[in-house]
């Protein structure tokens, strides 16, 4: 029974005055009890304002960023912070960016939405909306002023973002207002907050380019959505690209020794992304920007290679993907390219026939701490299965099939890194003969043999650079480049005796 206190309140109230919460909570409960459990299932809309309310939300109580992949209704959402002001933590607004010139940094922000306002702007030209120092998910708009800061996904004349500080409010200019930007840094809207995750990157975002004739790309995604001829064979939030291609044969060669390479990369590509906050620093007190995923390959070489003192690399494909992270109520637009090429060196009259299939995951990046500034992440754990091996003749041969990775935020590289699974195979042949002897005036070799032997070896090198652009987060610049250095494994796969 409900406490006595409680029932006293309630007697000492008008029956007629607790009707409608009656029949109100009556409604809710038979509206609960009845309802169909698919009625539960949200749409990709109602996930979106959950997912930017759970942000705004997050972003008041102090708790660190979600980071996500943004909805698709946010595929063109914008973010305002003014720093220095009073409430000027980031927020998302309805300003659109609906041009941009990177030549002279002029872009024309357009107020969509409610909310929009004609305002001055502190440099007494007219202004557009831009967030208030209100509270929320989304801010009420008022004149966009010098020292806003702008975060936006993809618009048009800024295909890879837009991070900028408004420096100059010009004037109306067409449907919105014309203003001055200057290159700022993540920490202006970011502040003292945290943030960290890593997002899958979605396979069908990704722009192809072809580079050879015989080359097939494959995806498949949730939903049942898949492209390409393999599509329906590869897991879920991976990209598959099938290659084929003939390459230099050894002088002298046979017509049996035609030398080529053929397989297949499949991989899911994530961007890890953190920052961490720091109030009594100028800059973040970390920060961390990479690029991991599974790795699957299966590919063979086969032939007499020409011989080649430097190993030749032959890109077969180029991709290119420029995933928007929703951090809190901030689109983070980070830009990634992958490029697919296989590579060859051999020597000698080698002839080889291998092939393997190799399985792992990748982690390439750069962390940052104060004491220690910008440090390499570079991680790689493979397991190979060989299929088949066979190598004859002397002489060595070395292929990789790998792909190159570049990752940076609002179109400025940070870094890069190279994963280059190999095969390689070498062989030595010796021939011993015992000395002639002659009897009776007649000469014979009294003995005559070949000895050696071939091995097989899969193997993975892992290479990268940390580049001078990931200041862009608000850390001290890099003097110079810094190489992450090579992460070099090899295994042998098979050997015998000639």
């Amino acid at each position: 029974p409900p406490p006595s206190g409680l029932i006293l309140r309630i007697r000492k109230r008008p029956l007629r005055a607790l009707m409608p919460a009656l029949a109100a909570s009556a409604l809710f409960l038979a509206a609960g009890c009845s309802a169909d459990p698919a009625a539960h299932n949200p749409s990709a809309a109602d996930r979106a304002q959950g997912a930017e309310a759970s942000a705004a939300a997050t972003t008041q109580a102090g708790q660190p960023l979600a980071v996500a992949a943004a909805p698709e209704a946010a595929a063109t959402s914008t973010a305002v912070a003014r720093p220095g002001a009073a409430g000027g933590k980031a927020r998302k607004t309805a300003l659109k960016v609906k041009s941009y010139d990177s030549h002279t940094r002029r872009a024309v922000i357009s107020p969509t939405g409610k909310g929009t306002s004609g305002g001055q702007g502190a440099s007494g030209g007219n202004g557009t909306s831009s967030p208030s120092p209100s509270t929320g998910g989304t801010a009420e708009p008022h004149a966009t002023a010098v020292g806003d800061v702008i975060a936006s996904a993809p618009a048009p004349g800024a295909p890879e973002g837009l991070l900028a500080k408004v420096t100059k409010v010009i004037g109306e200019k067409g449907d919105g207002i014309d203003v001055q930007t200057a290159p700022t840094t993540l920490d202006t809207l970011l502040g003292d907050d945290d943030a960290k995750g890593s997002v899958p990157v979605d396979p069908a975002s990704f722009d192809v380019a072809r580079l050879l004739p015989d080359v097939k790309v494959s995806w498949a995604k949730t939903g049942d959505i898949h492209s390409g001829p393999e599509g329906t064979k590869v897991p879920l939030g991976s990209l598959r690209i099938d290659v084929g291609a003939k390459v230099g044969t050894a002088e002298g060669a046979p017509a049996s020794a035609t030398a080529s390479v053929h397989g297949f990369v499949q991989v899911a590509p994530e961007v890890d992304f953190s920052y961490g906050g720091d109030s009594g620093a100028s800059g973040p007190g970390a920060a961390h920007l990479g690029v991991s995923g599974d790795w699957t390959s299966r590919w063979a070489v086969k032939g007499r290679a020409a011989a080649s003192a430097q190993p030749v690399r032959v890109p077969f494909a180029k991709l290119h993907a420029d995933p928007v992270l929703q951090v809190g109520p901030i689109p983070v637009v980070v830009n990634l390219d992958l490029t697919c090429y296989f590579q060859i060196s051999a020597e000698g009259n080698v002839t080889v026939d291998v092939e393997q299939d190799l399985k792992g995951d990748f982690k390439a990046g750069g962390t940052f701490g104060p004491a220690e500034g910008w440090t390499p992440v570079n991680e790689s754990h493979m397991t190979s299965t060989p299929v088949r091996t066979s190598v004859t003749a002397a002489g060595a041969v070395k292929a990789s099939l790998g792909a190159e990775a570049t990752v940076g935020l609002y179109g400025t590289v940070g870094v890069t890194a190279d994963l280059a699974p190999y095969l390689r195979g070498e062989a030595a042949v010796s021939a011993d003969a015992t000395s002639a002897t002659s009897v009776g005036g007649a000469t014979a070799k009294t003995g005559v043999g070949a000895a050696g032997s071939w091995a097989v070896y899969g193997g993975v090198d892992l290479t990268g650079t940390l580049r001078v652009q990931l200041s862009i987060f608000g850390t001290p610049v890099l003097q110079h480049s810094i190489p992450l250095g090579t992460l070099h494994r090899e295994w042998k796969l098979a050997a015998g005796q000639v």
